[in-house]
């Protein structure tokens, strides 16, 4: 298990802790931090990019090998058109980031959910920074899930299953949980050790429903880009105080 060192505080020193394998965030508050400062709720958004790269490489430099956030839902078409528009120019500029310092890294950047309707040219970026990690050895994983629902990839899941049945692929009886795992958006990467919400809603959003059944939840009352390295440490202490039993004693 990876360790990592607490940040020195009031002369301490520093512990080694345990990081989970894998994090995921649902980065919230993006508006709301905007709105509080008299501003658009596009600079809530642009703000909290940067607070994406700032822990996703913080998780990096750490020992966190997946680290997987809520970047754009399947509902959040419905939010104003320049809204959408600055989301999809971020992650425009992130893609081309990523495909540039891929390598450097040793980050490989994905992007899990249903992407068929995606403007053409964030298609063809994720095409690019897939080919780009492919050539990567044993990189940590940054996911970006955007235009995802978690009730969307369980439905796209069972179509696919059906779709074995119904060509005699596969037996009813032979649908395992693993069965189902296989056919995720996550297929190839672990569930979720701890989720983190911040911005004080206490919900799960539709995020990585399936994968979460055994995770461990932490919320916080911070916005997304006020989110810093030690607030991750505090989510980690919290995680590393638990028993995780997974149904038994």
């Amino acid at each position: 298990m990876a360790l990592f060192n607490i940040l020195k505080k009031d002369g301490e020193q520093p512990k080694e802790r345990p990081v989970p394998q894998h994090i995921a965030v649902i980065m919230d508050g993006n508006g709301r931090w905007a709105k509080k400062r008299g501003l658009p709720r596009t600079a809530g958004h642009k703000v909290g990019a940067e607070t994406f790269r700032t822990i996703a490489t913080y998780c990096k430099d750490i020992g966190v090998k997946y680290f997987t956030v809520y970047a754009f839902s399947t509902e959040n078409w419905k939010r104003p058109a320049e809204e959408v528009e600055t989301l999809m120019n971020l992650f425009r500029r992130y893609l081309r980031e990523a495909i540039d310092t891929m390598a450097e890294n040793n980050v490989a950047v994905q992007v899990l959910g249903d992407l068929s309707v995606l403007p053409e040219d964030i298609r063809a970026l994720i095409d690019a920074c897939n080919e780009a990690a492919a050539k990567l050895e044993h990189p940590a994983i940054a996911s970006l899930c955007i235009n995802y629902g978690g009730r969307d990839e369980i439905k796209n899941a069972v179509r696919a299953i059906a779709r074995r049945v119904q060509a005699g692929e596969l037996a009813p009886e032979d649908i395992t949980e693993d069965t189902v795992s296989e056919n995720l958006y996550t297929a190839h990467m672990p569930d979720p050790d701890l989720i983190i919400r911040p911005s004080g809603e206490v919900r799960i959003s539709n995020f990585l429903l399936w994968q979460a059944a055994y995770a461990e939840f932490y919320f916080t009352d911070v916005l997304w880009p006020d989110f810093k390295p030690e607030d991750l440490e505090q989510a980690i202490a919290s995680y590393n105080g638990r028993q995780r039993r997974f149904g038994g004693v």
